[in-house]
């Protein structure tokens, strides 16, 4: 049960942004800009390191969600994300992409630094300053995205269906859509 009342039986993010349109609009041009703007990264793989910070960081909703937007924009869809999310090291995603997601659970572990180590693997991969970037900011807003639906328990849908159509919408129309 949600720690405050929602008058809304949307769940996860979804209920908290019609809940509160005030906060839903910078949050929502937040995510259009980070996951759809412009980017040296291809949307889907931005979708899917929100999707595995979310994992990490065990945020039901937001694996799930952004993991579905991940799969209905990638070449080998819904096994891509399951493979990543299971084990990053056989996941089928170019090696520049494994050492970005490194990178994001890097910024999903600790605030700090991320490690030379980290940002070197990936430049030997060919990820230039933009990527780097991204992939930072993208891991970093989806620790506070996970904590707001976290925090205030949201709930999870009663039915998958609403991640895969929720897919849809978002592929088609960004983040600033009616629901």
């Amino acid at each position: 049960m949600p720690h405050i009342r929602i008058g809304n039986d949307l769940p996860g993010i979804s209920g908290l942004m019609v809940e509160r349109p005030d906060t839903a609009a910078p949050l929502n041009q937040l995510a259009e800009a980070l996951l759809r703007g412009p980017s040296p990264l291809p949307r889907g793989e931005r979708e899917l390191i929100a999707s595995y910070v979310s994992e990490l960081n065990g945020t039901r909703f937001c694996s799930e969600s952004h993991g579905a937007f991940a799969a209905a924009q990638l070449d080998g869809g819904l096994d891509v994300v399951t493979a990543v999310k299971t084990d990053l090291e056989t996941a089928p995603v170019s090696p520049q992409l494994r050492a970005l997601l490194r990178i994001a659970a890097e910024v999903q572990a600790q605030v700090g630094p991320v490690s030379e180590a980290a940002v070197k693997a990936a430049r030997a991969e060919g990820a230039g300053d933009g990527e780097i970037h991204d992939t930072v900011l993208i891991a970093a807003a989806f620790c506070m995205y996970n904590r707001y639906v976290d925090c205030l328990a949201t709930e999870l849908p009663a039915d998958r269906s609403y991640y895969t159509e929720g897919a849809v919408r978002i592929v088609e129309r960004g983040y600033g859509s009616p629901r």
